[in-house]
């Protein structure tokens, strides 16, 4: 057991010598080009994130075992674990051989733990941290066994579907939860009224969860991630031993991934009101180290100067919601009048004949292999992109990227707290997990693995 030196006694309202609790924000696929989307958008040129008000800053590089650009299972392995493993893996090195976490080290260590998504909390970065399975796409309901073998006490995000009988063979995992002692929350009002005490597992969706832009058309009552993370806050920090908690806004990712630039807004907005909220918190106490982060850049978003901001501004909801209203044929194929219609309706578009025709046959030739199921909302987000003059990569290039459009672009990292003045310079992305645990004055060793984890 780990016993904490008296320096960690001290009152909140002096800044301990090191942080008895650490708190890891990570905005996936959230580049500088996303940020300065959102800044410009919401606060104008002269604007400030409150991101970028923390201390303490870095570059980061983020290429994987096996690849120069890497995807979210890699990217969120090196910073959970720091070891380099291969795409679709996930902590697990490059051998297929489980590694812990540094979510492990501080569970070792005594102190609570956490671990929040607006994606899926059996998907990449929150599985990162939390269990260890040799391919993404096909380990979801291993991951959420994991979670609960790990005794995770906090997790909250979407993906209820594969904690139930249809994916775990039968079982209905959520009673073995609550067999564990885990209070169960469906959405924002049963969120609010779980105790703050011992351990929690809400789920607020069976898949990803909304997008900011689309919750008033789905009647959403999913939490934000702000009110996500601070009911993590209050329930985690009752165990005066301390802990970590891991908070991600996953879906800048997949707005970047449409070339949504309205979406990158929104998303990247929450996650920063999100940052304020913890770094306020966290300032009040003077015992918590706030590092915030991306796990990987996506598809090349740039500030452009003629990008029509104001017409970015009058698109309400995203593309994959307009995807949905699209109207299919019996054999597959895609009404063109619906087409102009959603474009016109959602994105104040007048497409010419030829643009719908270019549309429709761009979408029954693409491949999209690792995201098949997107690719009519990803060609909505490129063809308004193209229109609106967006800074974003190209479908086409979207398209040959096994990551879908993710790039090798290197990613600001942000901190503040005791032992911040550790994050300076250009470091790689395995370096995070080592700072934070020497940090901590928590014992850490990149590439072992302990089987009680």
């Amino acid at each position: 057991m780990f016993v904490q030196p008296a320096a960690a006694e001290a009152s909140h309202s002096e800044e301990s010598t090191y942080p008895k609790n650490v708190i890891l924000l990570i905005g996936d696929g959230m580049g500088l080009g996303q940020m300065e989307i959102a800044r410009q958008f919401e606060y104008g040129r002269k604007g400030v994130l409150h991101l970028e008000k923390l201390e303490h800053t870095a570059l980061m590089r983020t290429y994987s075992a096996n690849r120069h650009v890497t995807d979210s299972a890699a990217g969120g392995t090196a910073l959970a674990t720091g070891v380099k493993t291969n795409n679709e893996m996930i902590g697990v090195d490059a051998n297929g051989k489980p590694v812990d976490s540094v979510l492990d080290a501080f569970k070792a260590a005594g102190k609570r733990t956490g671990l929040i998504s607006t994606n899926m909390v059996v998907d990449a970065t929150p599985a990162a941290f939390g269990a260890s399975v040799t391919n993404r796409w096909t380990g979801f309901a291993d991951i959420a066994q994991q979670l609960l073998q790990n005794k995770v006490d906090v997790i909250l995000g979407g993906g209820a579907l594969y904690f139930s009988p249809e994916k775990q063979d039968g079982v209905n995992l959520l009673k073995s939860f609550q067999a564990n002692g885990y209070v169960i929350a469906n959405n924002e009002a049963e969120l609010n009224a779980a105790p703050n005490a011992g351990r929690l597992l809400g789920l607020f969706h069976p898949d990803y969860m909304n997008f900011k832009q689309d919750k008033e058309e789905y009647h959403s009552e999913e939490p934000t991630l702000a009110e996500m993370t601070k009911k993590a806050l209050e329930v985690l920090s009752k165990d005066e031993k301390g802990f970590f908690l891991m908070s991600e806004g996953a879906r800048i990712d997949q707005a970047s991934h449409a070339a949504d630039i309205a979406g990158i807004w929104k998303e990247t907005i929450e996650f920063d009101n999100t940052v304020k909220l913890v770094t306020d918190w966290a300032k009040k106490r003077g015992d918590t180290l706030v590092v915030v982060l991306a796990d990987h850049e996506t598809m090349g978003i740039s500030a452009t100067e003629p990008m029509n901001i104001n017409a970015y501004k009058k698109i309400k909801v995203s593309p994959y919601y307009m995807a949905s209203q699209l109207t299919w044929g019996p054999d597959q194929t895609i009404d063109p009048n619906t087409v102009k219609a959603i474009f016109k309706t959602y994105a104040h578009l007048n497409l010419s004949d030829q643009e719908c025709t270019q549309f429709i046959t761009t979408i029954q030739n693409s491949t999209h292999g690792v995201y098949p199921k997107n690719k009519v909302q990803w060609e909505i987000g490129s063809v308004i992109a193209n229109h609106f003059d967006a800074g974003v990569l190209t479908s086409s290039i979207r398209s040959k990227s096994t990551a879908g459009g993710h790039t090798a672009n290197m990613i600001p990292v942000f901190a503040t707290g005791p032992g911040s003045e550790s994050f300076h310079g250009v470091i790689d992305n395995t370096d995070i997990s080592q700072i934070i645990t020497k940090a901590a004055q928590i014992p850490f060793v990149p590439g072992q693995h302990q089987p009680s984890h």
